[in-house]
């Protein structure tokens, strides 16, 4: 398994340039309020049930879209999904992950105050909605 490597949103956004492509695992709710120009969206948790559940398809999903030697980089909310997301993606055997910290919103500290701002608040390039071919349902319906 590879060794994970963490970016900002200004690194990532440069791998962008360099042929990566992004993965937001948010739910789709929240991907549709924001995100990285040209992201995908396969959430790794699903909104239900009074909280959040696993998404049972993530990596179906995931497999069905990125080859394994798909360069990647994933984000979230704040960096703890992503993270997660990336850690099992490298153990489901892709070998291109990058995992951008400070997600869309930004990282925080224990008591609320924002440590590294994501993307958002960066001013980075960004869309809202769900665009066709790279919202979930798309991709749930191999479209």
């Amino acid at each position: 398994m590879s060794e994970l490597v963490r970016v900002s949103p200004q690194e990532a956004q440069a791998l962008l340039a360099r042929g990566y492509e992004y993965l937001d695992v948010r739910t789709e709710e929240e991907f549709a309020a924001g995100h990285p120009a040209g992201a995908y969206n396969v959430p790794l948790m699903l909104a239900g049930g009074g909280g959040m559940q696993p998404n049972p398809r993530f990596a179906e999903v995931m497999r069905a879209r990125f080859p394994l030697d798909a360069r990647l980089v994933v984000g979230c909310k704040a960096g703890g999904r992503s993270l997660r997301a990336a850690t099992a993606l490298l153990a489901d055997g892709y070998t291109l992950i990058i995992d951008q910290r400070a997600g869309w919103d930004g990282a925080r500290d224990a008591s609320g105050q924002v440590t590294e701002p994501g993307w958002g608040p960066a001013g980075l390039p960004s869309e809202t909605g769900q665009p066709e071919g790279r919202s979930y349902a798309a991709l749930a319906k191999g479209r």
